[in-house]
């Protein structure tokens, strides 16, 4: 009879399976540097969702139209407080006329979120009117 390499092991012992201790270390460091990374960075996304809504709120008030930059900015900067957005404000917007005559306020601004000791994560962001409509 023929006998396999399962049955010539010596008795007692098993194959192992599974994760080594050292390889279980390294998965879950390199889960926390994710999470980590997320939990820092997430706010600013949050919050530059949150700027998109309020430049699209305005761009579908009925009155934008015909509002003047200090009632724009007025409007922003109610939204600003309370939304608790605390990245820009007003003066940060910038308001210019497309081809059609209509005014389109956009804001293009940065945020340093620092990780560990001198390492920082620069993120840009942008948001318009003009694609709210």
């Amino acid at each position: 009879m023929m006998m396999n390499s399962s049955m010539m092991q010596q008795p007692g012992k098993k194959l192992q399976q599974g994760m080594t201790f050292l390889s279980l270390v390294v998965v879950i460091v390199i889960g926390s540097f994710f999470a980590v990374l997320a939990m820092k960075l997430v706010p600013s996304y949050i919050e530059y969702f949150t700027v998109k809504k309020a430049l699209t709120r305005l761009a579908h008030d009925p009155e934008f139209k015909n509002m003047s930059k200090s009632q724009i900015l007025e409007a922003f900067n109610k939204t600003t407080t309370i939304d608790n957005i605390t990245s820009i404000d007003g003066k940060d917007l910038s308001f210019l006329r497309d081809e059609s005559g209509k005014t389109v306020v956009s804001v293009d601004y940065q945020v340093v979120v620092p990780l560990v000791a001198n390492v920082s994560v620069l993120l840009d962001f942008e948001a318009s009117t003009d694609n709210a409509r």
